[in-house]
């Protein structure tokens, strides 16, 4: 299926470089930079909102508590959401709202999007040793399409760099430590506004984590009241998370040392209380597709890495495209696909599906 996304997506998409010491200022400078589309974002969110049923009182509100919750779990980066409020001039409730954005919307029926990742062990191209390669597709609401960006952050402990949506701290990436984190949504049914957001919390790794122990006790030790899937590793370590409101727990890899990750749960526990309907059958058979893919032959390079998140018709949606004729908030589509390689501290990121890697705009980033 082919569908004309060029009345989304933007002509040209801005990539931030940052490095200030003080937080609030980091903030600023983003806030600066993204004024121009920063509107369009809150707007976009907004109708979201609206069509889970929340008035702009509950959604100032929400703001509001979350933020008060970033500035105990870690003042700098509250400090950083008032900052980039002020240098976009919007108010700082609203650039909370869209960090929380995930936990806002837990309460709505719809599905709140749906990715696809895998991290395997690669050759090195250098030495020709086996390191971590990562591989995602970060799919979301299409409308959303201009509303991304990537970034070079400095002046927390780490630099980081990677993808990111306008007015959100962090997504995926990786730190100048070599830490690299993939983040995909998964869905509880005690999921709730209240804990460390998600988005923050993958702030917080990206800022802090010196390897993958570290970036497990920051999981940890975060109060967080809703879920996700953490994929964290470095070049030689490597752990997949299962996040809820009831606990952490470990995934282990497949065979071959092999991580998989779509948007169910894959440990016992959390999987009792999961959100089924959001994500089922499509989680499952996305997560099959790639073991089937995966075991038939594992990938041997980046390419082929790559080319295993390409699916066509008839089969599951790994390449996700968008049904236009569907009503906002169900009109998904793979926004972005994001390469990391943690030993070279290298994000790569394609603006499009996996299927237009040879037509579409790549972005080569270094923490």
């Amino acid at each position: 299926m082919t569908v004309d996304l060029s009345p989304f997506r933007p002509t040209a998409r801005p990539h931030l470089v940052l490095d200030a010491r003080d937080p609030e200022e980091r903030g600023r400078l983003r806030g600066r930079a993204l004024a121009p589309g920063l509107p369009h974002a809150i707007e976009t969110y907004d109708r979201l909102f609206h069509g889970a049923g929340l008035t702009e009182a509950d959604v100032r509100d929400s703001g509001h508590r979350a933020l008060d919750v970033i500035a105990d779990h870690r003042p700098g980066l509250a400090e950083q959401i008032t900052g980039v409020a002020g240098g976009a001039g919007v108010e700082a409730w609203r650039v909370a709202a869209l960090n929380a954005r995930t936990e806002i919307l837990a309460r709505s029926s719809s599905a709140p999007g749906e990715c696809s990742t895998i991290v395997h062990r690669l050759p090195d191209r250098g030495t020709g040793t086996a390191a971590h390669v990562g591989a995602q597709t970060w799919d979301w609401h299409v409308e959303l399409s201009a509303s991304w960006h990537t970034v070079e952050s400095g002046g927390g402990r780490h630099r980081y760099a990677g993808l990111t949506e306008y007015g959100i701290l962090a997504k995926i990436g990786v730190n100048s430590a070599g830490l690299a984190l993939h983040f995909n949504i998964l869905g509880h049914r005690d999921d709730r506004l209240g804990g460390v957001p998600m988005h923050v919390l993958a702030a917080t790794i990206l800022e802090e984590a010196a390897d993958v122990a570290h970036a497990r006790e920051i999981v940890r030790d975060a109060p967080v009241t809703s879920s996700g899937s953490l994929m964290l590793f470095t070049a030689r370590e490597a752990v997949l998370l299962d996040v809820s409101p009831e606990g952490v727990w470990e995934v282990p890899a497949t065979g071959g040392g092999t991580y998989l990750r779509t948007n169910h749960f894959l440990t016992e526990r959390p999987s009792r209380k999961e959100k089924g309907w959001l994500y089922q059958p499509d989680s499952t058979l996305r997560r099959d597709l790639l073991a089937h893919r995966v075991a038939q032959g594992p990938p041997e390079d980046e390419d082929d890495l790559f080319s295993l998140l390409v699916s066509g018709p008839g089969e599951a949606g790994l390449t996700c495209v968008p049904d236009l004729a569907l009503p906002l908030g169900q009109r998904w589509a793979s926004l972005a696909t994001v390469v990391l390689e943690p030993r070279r501290r290298r994000v790569a990121v394609l603006d499009g599906t996996p299927a237009e890697r040879d037509s579409r705009p790549w972005y080569e980033l270094r923490a």
